[in-house]
């Protein structure tokens, strides 16, 4: 069996307003990372299974790390990961006061991107371009 550390060239990150409730918090960072999995399949790794051969759902393939923010940061990591294309899944503060898939899409698709009340982002990509589009934020403690 290899030993060695396994290594990411690339990083799959979540921001969130610093100003939110834990239970906001959570989520918000399971809403967000849910869309990664299904729009780039590379991020999947392989599904899991107990020493019974009970089988589990494969999850991501590499950590998923947290960040928090002002509005203010979020803003300009938003305006960044745009500007890089980078694969995004946002979260207004609209969306607490939605109850479904649909209702949700409504309110992002009533706002203009400029004025977007993001309490969240979830970014996938390049590890530098990541690290790029979130400067300014701080590890989640």
């Amino acid at each position: 069996m290899n030993s060695e550390p396994i290594r990411f060239d690339t990083k799959i990150a979540v921001l969130l307003r610093e100003d939110l409730e834990t239970w906001q918090r959570l989520n918000v960072t399971a809403f967000l990372v849910s869309g990664l999995g299904t729009e780039i399949p590379e991020v999947i790794g392989e599904p899991y299974e107990d020493a019974d051969g009970v089988p589990c759902l494969p999850m991501f393939r590499q950590p998923v790390l947290v960040f928090e923010g002002a509005k203010e940061t979020l803003k300009a990591a938003h305006a960044r990961v745009l500007s890089r294309s980078l694969p995004r899944a946002v979260f207004t503060s609209d969306l607490f006061a939605t109850g479904n898939d649909r209702d949700n899409r409504a309110a992002v698709r009533a706002v203009p991107t400029g004025e977007l009340d993001l309490v969240g982002l979830a970014v996938y990509g390049p590890r530098n371009a990541v690290d790029k589009a979130l400067k300014g934020a701080r590890m989640h403690s």
